[in-house]
């Protein structure tokens, strides 16, 4: 699945398949501007750390496309790449993208805009290539972490809906199936949002790979039965010491899999590793709208006057991670010494 993200030279737009609808139905969502793009980001068109960095890379090309014809043309287009960079806090593949482009500009300073424009169009379709490359290496970085028979479960949607195509945590059980091997994955269905239930369980089912989504509070019954042998998933950003950010209840299944002696991995590209944040008590976590938890859809089931919280993210500690696997191989602790050679 690769589709789900695609620059339209005719429209000069980006073109998201909106994840909101799916899996009832397939709409799409066009980007021509700066705010199409944070709008996509905050109301979660597009969602998963690798996708979000792949829209944000076309979405610096949308915003010097956006502030041609004005004479301050450089303040003006550092201010929309700003406004890109800061549309959510927690994965640090946004602010990756931002940088990144903002890194070539600094290279060809004699660049005018038109020029820049034409350049980063090319950097974001390169973005976008490298992204799918890098999850097929993570796919074969992680394969032979699953066994022949074995049932995997992951938490949220770390798919290709997740990246720009492969997935990152469903990369080793694609490449694992690749391989011959019959393997099973249990997707949770991840409240408030449901990725679990209406995006993992729709690609894995479209790829005709085995699932089933069990609701978030049957973890322990599972694990406790047998029915699980690992759990892969994905982050939106892991710390320096390997402490990682992934979809809130994912450090509740990590405490479940200690509990029971299943390996819990993690499965993210390099670029999803912020060695300027020591470890995960500083990895700023969102808190989305209270609608996600007070509503399903149209339908209200919580009481009027009732607050709630609805952080999206939590922190596993590294403690409890038996290794991340990278396009770079999978590292194992001490995760410090093991991300500084990364950076080296």
């Amino acid at each position: 699945m690769t589709e789900h993200i695609q620059y339209s030279p005719e429209k000069d737009a980006l073109i998201l398949l909106d994840q909101r609808y799916l899996p009832t139905r397939e709409e799409w969502f066009v980007c021509k501007t700066v705010n199409d793009i944070c709008e996509a980001l905050v109301v979660m068109v597009v969602r998963g750390a690798p996708a979000i960095g792949v829209t944000a890379a076309y979405g610096c090309y949308l915003a010097a496309r956006e502030v041609a014809g004005t004479p301050e043309w450089k303040p003006a287009l550092s201010a929309k790449l700003e406004q890109i960079a800061s549309a959510r806090p927690t994965a640090v593949n946004l602010r990756w993208a931002v940088r990144l482009m903002q890194a070539e500009w600094a290279k060809h300073p004699e660049f005018s805009l038109d020029e820049l424009s034409v350049y980063w169009l090319v950097k974001a379709k390169q973005v976008h290539v490298e992204d799918i490359a890098t999850c097929e290496a993570i796919g074969r970085a992680g394969a032979d972490l699953i066994n022949d028979g074995d049932t995997v479960m992951t938490h949220c949607n770390a798919g290709a809906l997740a990246t720009a195509g492969y997935g990152t945590a469903l990369a080793p059980i694609r490449a694992a199936v690749e391989q011959g091997k019959k393997i099973q994955v249990i997707a949770n269905e991840t409240r408030p949002f449901l990725q679990g239930a209406r995006l993992t369980a729709y690609e894995l089912h479209k790829d005709g790979i085995p699932v089933k989504v069990a609701c978030d509070n049957a973890c322990a019954l599972l694990m406790q039965r047998g029915l699980v042998q690992k759990v892969i998933v994905g982050a939106d950003r892991i710390a320096a010491n390997g402490d990682a950010a992934n979809k809130i209840g994912t450090f509740g299944v990590a405490l479940l899999a200690k509990e029971f002696g299943i390996p819990f991995y993690v499965a993210a590209p390099v670029s999803t590793i912020d060695p300027e944040t020591a470890d995960g008590s500083l990895i700023p976590i969102e808190d989305r709208t209270p609608r996600e938890v007070t509503h399903v859809g149209a339908t209200q089931i919580t009481p009027d006057g009732v607050g709630v919280f609805n952080f999206a993210f939590d922190v596993t500690p590294s403690r409890l991670i038996h290794g991340i696997i990278t396009e770079r191989g999978v590292l194992t602790a001490p995760y410090t010494e093991a991300i500084a050679k990364l950076f080296k």
